[in-house]
């Protein structure tokens, strides 16, 4: 009977906790897609779902002298900046927050008047433009035409609100933010065409290409139809009989299949005053059938506001997740945007059938949960990875589930992975720590097993076996990488960033063999993670470079490297930026640098000095790092408050840089809400004054049955900065450091302010 009872109980509490957990507002009012659109945060305000792999964005870096930043004239890796003018049309399936072009293909454009098919003279600029979740519209000054857009998880749908007289659709496949070129288009019917678009080559890697596939359907038939193609330059005779040679060809009366690098499709239309044509997208990575089966199964009828209401409705449950009160207007819509932004990237990868591509192979393999696409590792394994773990686990078992998979279906944890291909962009073995912060705050859904295999496997094997660690060996042997051991890109000699991020993966992968048992392994993998100490000198301060002699590199200035230039031994950042990334051994690091009181100085001297990067994510931590020494704490929550207020702000400019796939936007999000997860695979969180007066996060029950966990201040004005008194679950707290099983249990964090320090 009390076993029975206690089952009741359970189910009630769980039943009771779900409820609570439903009942969220509407944050989507707070979003501002516009934020991290310049500034090189490569963010963009098109629509697209929580983890979708439709997205449709406005493309506006091509083809004009208007544009401040253009993809043909330098490099730029968004397929939208807010400061350019020229639209050239609706991009689909695009990448948020990243480094390298890549994607951003099948221009749709629409215009007026006489057919021009060369994106260098038929784009226009625009103006009102509005971009909320899952919707994004605006007006072409050219053309008189309203252009609209929202997107299911693998499908969009446009509509183009005409004048009266000819209108066109364009559509263009030769231009892309992809350094891949060629596609191919088939015409399936009047109002329907289907094709092929190669995209890949992402940072440096040539063989990292794939296929989208699609289908396009639009709602009215057009009067006329055809295909363009660029024509290549010919030379002597050949060129005086071709009056196509190096220009644009219409294919007006040809209608089978057409190939070739510079291709597109238009439709032109006779249409009344305020006439609307709706266009379809559905796209797959696996083939032309699977993309006419999503846009089937996802928009069996066409209707615009049903798809747009779903979005909303989608995002609005994602942002519910955490709720706010307190704060200040803009506070809000930094705060909801950033979390918008950390929802978008890994996406969907799999279509309605459960069909994706093998992981670096030609085959189509089939799963009955979500495959889960672009890992951006080396920047998401800081603070995103753990930001799933605590709000969305039952996704993040699923993207660990599809980490493992790859390993599976390859032999290697994917790194940088994009469609199926690894890129092997950055450093590192960013898996373990993703995996072990999961595995350690309790997710149990995943294969850990086969995980540690693999993981055992990259921090094992010899270099010329090791696609993970390539430069292990010495690592193995000394302790550390000295210079010219391994270059594999245009960024030169990375040797301390390699050493640092092993040492870094290799004391998770401690904690995970410890959680598992596996002791002399553990033993192991800790003492390899304090080989960082070889690279300190206590001539220039800092970790330096190590010759192939074993002297550190002469002559040596920390501070080359700033502003991601090259710089011996650091990958885009100065030895400032690396130094104090040893998150797993503070207290070693102290230690070296002749204890708290030298480190704490120095550490102050690199924010005094403008050496910290906020845009970079070795040292994104650093504000935190006051806090393991008991008396300095107040410097990170001063440090914390004024990073926030600098660089984060509810305007296009609004992120530091490049939002790496919602890394940057993952830290401001903690860092407002008073928590921080510093040691990348330690289930540990450190504290600082949170923005708002009170902070919930509706935990899901079926991880975590205690409940919500709600975060509260005294705060009556901004000025009160400093935390005087902290309790958890009504017990008062002497440290700033909790664990993650600590804050799940004690669930009510209550923090009592004080204006200044003394």
């Amino acid at each position: 009977m009390k076993q029975i009872i206690s089952t009741l109980s359970t189910l009630l509490l769980i039943l009771s906790a779900a409820t609570a957990f439903a009942q969220t507002s509407d944050n989507t009012r707070y979003v501002d897609p516009f934020i991290g659109t310049t500034n090189y945060s490569v963010c963009n305000p098109g629509a697209v779902l929580p983890h979708g792999l439709m997205s449709v964005v406005p493309f506006n870096v091509m083809g004009s002298d208007l544009n401040v930043k253009d993809k043909d004239s330098g490099w730029w890796s968004a397929p939208y900046e807010y400061n350019n003018k020229y639209f050239t049309g609706f991009a689909h399936v695009t990448l948020s927050g990243v480094g390298c072009p890549e994607m951003g293909s099948l221009l749709i454009m629409p215009t007026t008047g006489t057919l021009d098919v060369d994106y260098r003279s038929y784009g226009s600029e625009y103006t009102d433009e509005v971009a909320r979740p899952g919707y994004y519209s605006n007006r072409l000054t050219k053309y008189g035409v309203c252009c609209e857009a929202t997107s299911t998880m693998r499908t969009s749908i446009e509509r183009f609100t005409f004048p009266s007289g000819r209108a066109n659709l364009l559509f263009n496949l030769g231009n892309a933010l992809s350094n891949e070129v060629g596609a191919t288009l088939r015409r399936v019917s009047a109002t329907e065409f289907e094709g092929m678009r190669l995209l890949g080559t992402f940072c440096y890697n040539p063989q990292a290409v794939f296929p989208m596939y699609f289908v396009v359907r639009v709602s009215k038939t057009p009067k006329q139809s055809g295909y363009w193609k660029k024509q290549p330059e010919l030379k002597g005779a050949a060129k005086d009989w071709d009056v196509h040679s190096g220009k644009y060809k219409i294919y007006s009366n040809y209608g089978r299949d057409m190939a070739g690098n510079d291709i597109g499709y238009f439709m032109s239309f006779d249409l009344q005053e305020a006439e609307q044509v709706e266009v379809q997208v559905g796209v797959s990575f696996v083939s032309i059938a699977n993309a006419r089966q999503n846009l089937d199964a996802e928009q069996p009828t066409r209707n615009f506001a049903r798809v747009e209401q779903e979005a909303h409705d989608a995002w609005a449950e994602t942002l519910g997740r955490i709720s706010v009160e307190g704060g200040t207007e803009e506070q809000r819509r930094v705060f909801y945007t950033a979390l918008y932004h950390t929802q978008i990237h890994p996406n969907i990868l799999q279509d309605v059938n459960g069909e994706y591509p093998r992981m670096e192979g030609d085959e189509t393999l089939k799963t009955s949960t979500n495959r889960y696409t672009v890992f951006s590792s080396w920047d998401t394994y800081r603070n995103l990875a753990q930001l799933q773990t605590l709000l969305f686990p039952d996704k993040q078992e699923q993207m660990i589930g599809s980490m493992i998979d790859m390993y599976k279906e390859w032999g290697w944890m994917p790194k940088w992975e994009l469609y199926g291909r690894e890129t092997w962009t950055m450093e590192g073995d960013p898996s373990i720590p993703i995996i072990t912060d999961a595995w350690l705050k309790g997710l149990r859904g995943f294969d850990i097993n086969t995980a540690y295999k693999a993981f055992h496997a990259s921090a094992t094997l010899p270099g010329k076996l090791n696609k993970m660690r390539p430069d292990i060996d010495p690592y193995y042997t000394l302790g550390y990488i000295p210079m010219g051991v391994y270059a594999a890109d245009l960024s030169g000699d990375n040797s301390v960033s390699h050493a640092l991020e092993y040492y870094v993966a290799d004391n998770a992968l401690s904690m995970l063999a410890q959680s598992l048992g596996k002791t002399a392994d553990a033993k192991l993998f800790r003492q390899r993670s304090l080989g960082y100490r070889h690279y300190y000198s206590k001539e220039s301060g800092t970790l330096r470079p190590i010759q192939k002699d074993g002297k550190f590199l002469s002559p040596f200035n920390p501070e080359d490297g700033a502003d991601f230039s090259n710089a011996p031994g650091f990958h885009e950042g100065s030895a400032w930026n690396y130094t104090f990334y040893v998150p797993h051994d503070i207290a070693g690091l102290a230690k070296l640098m002749g204890g708290r009181k030298q480190f704490v100085d120095k550490l102050q001297m690199v924010f005094d000095k403008n050496l910290y990067d906020p845009a970079n994510e070795p040292d994104i931590a650093y504000p935190y790092l006051f806090s393991y020494f008991k008396g300095e704490e107040w410097r990170t929550q001063q440090t914390v408050s004024r990073l926030l207020q600098k660089y984060y702000k509810a305007q296009p400019d609004g992120i530091p840089g490049n939002d790496d796939c919602g890394t940057m936007s993952a830290w401001a999000l903690f860092s407002m809400m008073g928590l921080y997860p510093d040691c990348p695979g330690s289930p540990y969180y450190t504290l600082t004054t949170p923005v708002f007066s009170k902070v919930t996060l509706h935990l899901d029950p079926r991880y975590y049955p205690d409940g919500d966990i709600v975060i509260t201040t005294d705060r009556t004005s901004p000025s009160q900065l400093y935390i005087d008194s902290m309790t958890l679950g009504g017990k008062r707290l002497n440290g700033y450091r909790v664990s993650h099983k600590q804050l799940v249990e004690g669930r009510i964090l209550d923090m009592r302010l004080k204006k200044f320090l003394y």
